[in-house]
């Protein structure tokens, strides 16, 4: 048979038919650009070790920067030119050059933090907190599509809180709508979770049920509003008190007060939700719909936050309670065991930032071992990151999932490196974390940013500057309705799109032998708000030096 096929070779040569040539792999960039003092690589998976690659000034095609491959990659992160305006490429010799890319001062938290809580302006499931129909919305919830465990408030506060002078600059475009800025929409959220506090009503169809196993099932996910209240109150004490009346703050303060232990909001929840859906069937030890592992550290150190500005406040109790849920984080936490981790998808960030969390805002109150128990998760991160991708890989022979979304992974994990490095002085594990969003601007195997660049979201300045390939497919009109929600996350690559010895890249076009870095036939599911919720913690984490939460309990309260 070898010898037939080189005769059929030699044949086509001779009668002049050339051959379809597989086209060289170009490079991949984040295809808006990198912030200056921070990590850049590319990938060219193609590329032999050794191989040399220029970065060169679009404007003059001057040569600034020369180096060369390893492991497929490039790494070009001492080159830091001032101006931010300018764009650059990465040339290798013989290929088609890279996608244009900037680089400046927190470059990619400029382009990207508006977008991330614009998101949830657009994706709220009416404008009215208190009135809304949670029958029409699938799921229920202020959030389409995730019912109330979207923990809207406890991570749009995170948000503010982390770079206050930013969200400040920023001023109402809605008119007289609400939630045309972050404060505005936290207190949408504070709002939604009061007047849902105890409800329990029809809220369409759903891939399982809510409550503890033999005890009877909840329609509604009524126990998180409290997690989101307790958000709002850490926030009044802060930064909203120009903003939410005393009086409005002290229902919020009293509903949680009230309800906690019924709620089950002082303890890690486990078993909570049974999913008849093939990537998570059966109870959940952990998930994705309210009992993540770490939550209770969040909301009960945001109580302790509240309560210890009060003359009648008990933060102690609050104290104990997160000291608690951290202690179980610390003796249970097992990074070998996939419902701990990848498996429970959108709540896996949690985890790793309320221990960070909890070292940044009450260092002397964590309990033992919480810093060590990081150092191990670093560890194992890097260990799993070891690829030229650096790719969380979930094992040496399942890079990814092979038939569904992992918005969850890449989009949040670099906010919980950015948190852990800088509680560790680890400027490897940062440079790692910013491969995570190098990964969401295209670094990756489709070569396209994990959002659809669409003509809808274009109209509504719905898109991040400067990404010329997005995701090349998405479902606009499915339960979340985002085909026209701004900064909507869309896709990811699945496990047989990952190249590596031994397996071929499978998004090819089967014309002419092409394979189609673009990705034509990419995987895409339908966005969902809480992956959007680890996109904007990775936001939240990313532009550090000094420890921004510190702004929770040092800000000078005798202003207000």
């Amino acid at each position: 048979m070898k010898y037939l096929i080189l005769f059929a070779l030699i044949a086509c040569s001779v009668k002049g038919i050339a051959q379809p040539a597989k086209p060289l792999a170009i490079p991949l960039v984040n295809q808006a650009g990198y912030n200056r003092g921070e990590g850049k690589r590319f990938v060219c998976y193609e590329a032999a070790d050794g191989t040399p690659f220029q970065v060169i000034r679009q404007s003059d095609k001057t040569v600034v920067f020369n180096g060369t491959i390893r492991d497929r990659a490039g790494d070009f992160s001492t080159f830091n030119p001032t101006n931010g305006r300018l764009e650059y490429i990465i040339s290798i010799k013989g290929r088609e050059p890279s996608v244009p890319f900037r680089i400046g001062d927190h470059l990619i938290e400029g382009i990207s933090s508006k977008l991330a809580y614009d998101f949830f302006v657009d994706v709220r499931g009416s404008e009215d907190p208190v009135h809304s129909n949670e029958a029409n919305v699938y799921g229920g919830g202020p959030s389409r599509d995730q019912g109330s465990y979207g923990l809207e408030t406890t991570f749009e506060t995170l948000f503010y809180a982390s770079n206050p002078a930013l969200f400040d600059r920023w001023t109402t475009e809605l008119g007289d709508k609400k939630t045309a800025d972050l404060i505005d929409l936290i207190l949408w959220h504070g709002e939604f979770a009061y007047h849902h506090v105890d409800y329990n009503g029809p809220v369409a169809n759903r891939h399982g049920s809510l409550g503890y196993e033999g005890q009877p099932r909840m329609t509604y996910d009524y126990w998180n509003t409290l997690d989101q209240l307790a958000a709002v109150c850490a926030g009044y004490h802060s930064f909203l008190k120009p903003y939410l009346p005393r009086e409005t703050y002290l229902k919020y303060r009293n509903e949680c007060r009230k309800r906690w232990k019924a709620y089950d909001r002082h303890k890690v929840v486990r078993y909570w939700t049974y999913s008849n859906k093939w990537v998570d069937e059966g109870f959940q030890e952990f998930n994705e719909m309210g009992n993540a592992f770490g939550q209770s550290v969040f909301s009960n150190l945001y109580m302790y936050l509240s309560e210890k500005e009060e003359a009648d406040g008990q933060p102690d109790q609050y104290l104990r309670w997160a000291q608690e849920s951290a202690e179980d984080i610390i003796k249970n936490w097992d990074f070998n065991n996939p419902r701990h981790m990848w498996w429970i998808r959108n709540a896996e960030h949690i985890t790793p930032q309320a221990l960070a969390f909890f070292l940044l805002v009450a260092p002397d109150k964590a309990p033992k071992g919480t810093r060590e128990k990081l150092m191990a998760w670093r560890d194992h991160m890097k260990q799993k990151t070891a690829n030229f991708w650096h790719y969380r890989v979930h094992s040496a022979t399942e890079w990814a999932h092979p038939r569904t979304k992992e918005l969850g992974g890449a989009p949040a994990l670099g906010g919980s490196m950015f948190a852990v490095a800088y509680l560790l002085g680890d400027r490897e594990l940062r440079d790692i974390g910013w491969s995570q969003i190098n990964f969401v601007f295209g670094l990756n195997p489709i070569g396209a940013h994990l959002s659809n660049k669409s003509a809808d979201r274009l109209a509504i300045n719905g898109y991040w500057e400067g990404v010329e390939n997005g995701w090349p497919r998405s479902h606009p009109n499915g339960y979340g309705m985002l085909g026209k929600v701004r900064g909507t996350l869309d896709g990811t690559p699945l496990d047989a799109q990952f190249p590596r010895p031994g397996i071929t890249v499978a998004a090819t076009n089967s014309t002419e032998g092409q394979v189609d870095h673009i990705g034509q036939n990419a995987y895409a599911t339908e966005g969902w708000a809480i992956s959007n919720r680890g996109w904007m913690a990775t936001l939240t984490f990313a532009p550090w030096a000094p420890n921004p939460f510190a702004y929770w309990i040092s800000r000078a309260k005798s202003q207000w």
